[in-house]
């Protein structure tokens, strides 16, 4: 396992110090893991990309009504 050396405000470590105690965690392990979710989050022009496919793909699908599917299935 690799060891970093990283730079944060004192007041953002004291969060992070914080948080850590709360967790009943280490600094470390609360700071591997925020990264890990930002690194596993969509870059948002990619997200906003796919939205924008999915409108012009669905835009003519016209709407519905969400209890109405739900009554039917349940119906059936």
């Amino acid at each position: 396992m690799a060891k970093v050396m990283i730079s944060l405000s004192d007041e953002l470590l004291e969060q992070v110090d914080a948080e850590a105690r709360r967790r009943s965690t280490s600094r470390s392990a609360l700071l591997a893991l925020a990264v890990a979710r930002e690194l596993e989050r969509r870059d948002p022009a990619a997200v906003a990309a796919a939205l924008e496919r999915s409108r012009k793909r669905f835009g003519d699908a016209g709407g519905f009504e969400s209890a109405e599917l739900v009554r039917a299935d349940r119906d059936r």
